[in-house]
């Protein structure tokens, strides 16, 4: 509930920032594609993490400029966050014998993810403007997929999980980068950026929680 309200008040006081309309009126709002690469990777406190896993992201950016170095940065994007773990007396997958305790899973998770961010730019230098970022990702599941193996034998491959993973996901973005202008309309935007899940992607007893780094790639027209 306290990770909700929080969510809440966020989301409040972005409105209130752009319920402002003649300070976004004097800065407007930019809108673009992204398609990134990301690296994800899990942590369970039922176990631990086995390296990281390539996902992908792609979608729409916007960006509503509220002072001349200050914007509110979200957009709408399909997001799969892939990641392997080992857990001890895991219970994702239904039916396992409970004589069997340790899992080599792989979580492969596909959302729509919604981030509410708030992006503080460099002015204009040579074309280029250097920016960072932080804010909440709010992720709502469309599909769960999981790989299951102990021992070295295959338990379950690529089974649909949804009934044992959440429906929503919040995270916490942090992340920089630049944008390098080509026109006075179209500006390239590359940077890199940590989205680190605080909520249980399971309805395990234990918290399981996956997390990603991105190399993001965007043009705003």
């Amino acid at each position: 509930m306290k990770k909700a309200a929080i969510a809440i008040l966020f989301l409040l006081f972005t409105v209130n920032l752009f319920a402002q309309e003649n300070r976004i009126g004097n800065y407007g709002f930019r809108l673009g594609l992204t398609a990134h690469p990301n690296f994800g990777f899990i942590k369970a406190e039922g176990g631990k993490g086995n390296g990281v896993s390539l996902g992908f992201s792609y979608g729409l950016i916007g960006d509503f400029n509220f002072a001349e170095n200050y914007s509110f940065s979200t957009g709408l994007t399909i997001t799969t966050i892939n990641g392997k773990s080992t857990e001890v007396n895991a219970q994702p997958h239904h039916g396992i014998s409970a004589a069997i305790t340790d899992y080599d899973l792989k979580y492969m998770m596909q959302y729509v993810e919604i981030p509410l961010t708030i992006k503080l730019k460099t002015s204009e230098m040579n074309g280029v403007r250097w920016f960072g970022q932080f804010g909440l990702s709010n992720d709502v599941r469309l599909s769960a997929r999981q790989d299951a193996k102990s021992n070295g034998t295959e338990l379950a491959n690529n089974v649909n999980s949804s009934d044992w993973t959440s429906l929503y996901r919040a995270g916490l973005i942090i992340g920089g980068g630049g944008e390098f202008s080509i026109n006075n309309k179209t500006s390239v935007m590359a940077g890199l950026t940590l989205n680190n899940g605080f909520t249980n992607i399971t309805d395990n007893s234990y918290s399981v929680k996956n997390h990603f780094v991105a190399i993001n790639f965007g043009v705003f027209f």
